[in-house]
């Protein structure tokens, strides 16, 4: 969230819209032992993040790290094909709903339409090396990946994939993002995926 007193009504009401929807998730998951709707955690996780260390991030920022995943189990998966192909498809396709989400919301709590425009661009990740807002919410969701889902992704797959997701992310990521990722004290197994992955 931005700082209370930048925070306007409609900042606010924008923020508990997409909150609202997120908390219908039906995936749930177990954080300080009670189940907590999925996309609900992780908007809020991309805010903190947001927050702690791009602090001076713009308005429509804010709202489109907290709707990055904003209604995102409306689309599965198993709907697409299978494959590398189908997983693109699959990723893009959530990438246009959920700033068409979002863009219908922001009109809905009363922002402008290039205001609208501004955000859904920044969700769609739009000229990600020359827009820096786009740019830093792919390092918002590579850095939440790290601290939150890293270690149960790890759990579930091979070494060598692993090393290859962490390749494929640390590409992604700005010089700032990756030195923020390298503060970051991980369990020792994990800390020598992401040494192996980049060496």
């Amino acid at each position: 969230m931005l700082h209370n007193e930048l925070a306007s009504p409609i900042f606010v009401k924008i923020i508990a819209a997409i909150d609202h929807i997120n908390a219908m998730d039906p995936n749930s998951e177990l954080v300080d032992g009670q189940r907590v709707a999925k996309e609900l955690i992780y908007g809020q996780r991309m805010s903190e993040c947001l927050n702690a260390y791009w602090p001076k991030a713009s308005e429509y920022l804010h709202i489109a790290v907290r709707a990055q995943h904003i209604k995102r189990w409306h689309l599965k998966r198993s709907e697409f094909a299978q494959g590398r192909a189908g997983y693109l498809q699959w990723r893009k396709s959530l990438g246009v709903f959920h700033a068409q989400l979002t863009h219908e919301l922001m009109l809905e709590q009363g922002y402008q339409q290039d205001e609208a425009d501004k955000t859904a661009a920044i969700i769609r990740k739009e000229k990600l090396k020359s827009n820096p807002d786009s740019q830093t919410l792919e390092d918002v969701a590579c850095l939440v990946f790290l601290q939150h889902y890293f270690a149960p992704f790890a759990a579930k797959h091979t070494d060598e994939k692993v090393i290859r997701i962490l390749q494929k992310t640390w590409r992604k990521m700005s010089e700032q993002a990756r030195g923020i990722a390298l503060s970051f004290s991980l369990p020792k197994p994990l800390a020598e995926l992401v040494e192996k992955a980049l060496s």
